[in-house]
């Protein structure tokens, strides 16, 4: 049988999801809770590997299991299980051809921005801070010119691995409310660090330090070397990952707001 999940988790104490030797990750706790209710060894694929520090709300995953369990006893017994800044929300079974990974159709992601002179305590390690005045509306006409199929090989990490750098971005909005901005983009994938290029890039814009048209320029010289400051993870969550409805997952979480 083929179960898929829904997970929430807090990236802050985590070393992103993948896992790795001698640190604690999102997949090794994950895996190691399931095989608790299990009574044998899971591996699980996700629809999105997230870096250190990356939250999400709305993480997809699905692996293989031959015990009788519920929904309900998959999702509480997990729970149980898990250290507090992991939660598994759903499960289902599904169909034998799904694959969290290679049949999502599209991802969401949200960036958050405290933008204020005085730092959060309670929040620090959930939005990015900035004290510096960024305009929203600026940030915003710039995105526009990143919606589209592009060529976003200015605004992936060196180490990205990626065989093509082509990725179609549906829709990229900027957002203001009281002293939180949010960065929201759905695109048909991501290459690695390019929310938080967009989010770098979209922030020198907002603080008058370059114009709108400077993302044009960006994506026209297909080179990082003349890309921005990568943000930090701390304000970047998945919220969203899209499939074909045949499959009949949950609906899209909310995504997470403050202000």
């Amino acid at each position: 049988m083929i179960i898929a999940l829904g997970l929430e988790y807090d990236g802050s104490g985590f070393s992103g999801w993948q896992s790795q030797r001698g640190v604690s990750t999102v997949q090794d706790s994950l895996e190691t809770a399931l095989s608790r209710v299990a009574d044998h060894p899971i591996r699980v694929i996700c629809a999105g590997r997230t870096d250190a520090g990356v939250h999400a709300v709305g993480q997809v995953v699905h692996f293989k299991s031959v015990a009788a369990r519920t929904p309900r006893s998959w999702v509480l017994g997990a729970n149980v299980n898990l250290p507090p800044g992991i939660s598994v929300v759903w499960a289902q079974a599904v169909a034998p051809d799904f694959h969290a990974r290679f049949r999502a159709v599209s991802r969401r992601y949200r960036y958050v921005i405290l933008n204020r002179w005085v730092r959060s305590a309670v929040l620090r390690a959930h939005v990015t801070w900035q004290r510096k005045p960024l305009d929203e509306t600026r940030m915003n006409d710039a995105a526009a010119h990143l919606v589209g199929e592009h060529d976003f090989t200015s605004f992936r990490a060196l180490a990205c691995q990626a065989t093509s750098p082509v990725r179609h971005v549906y829709e990229l909005r900027v957002s203001r409310s009281a002293d939180y901005i949010y960065i929201d983009v759905h695109a048909n994938g991501f290459l690695y660090h390019m929310v938080r290029n967009i989010a770098g890039v979209l922030m020198s814009i907002g603080a008058d330090e370059r114009q709108p048209a400077w993302v044009k320029e960006m994506l026209s010289l297909k080179n990082r070397a003349q890309g921005g400051v990568t943000a930090p993870p701390d304000g970047l969550y998945l919220v969203h990952v899209d499939y074909d409805p045949r499959f009949g997952l949950p609906a899209e979480i909310a995504p997470p707001r403050y202000g």
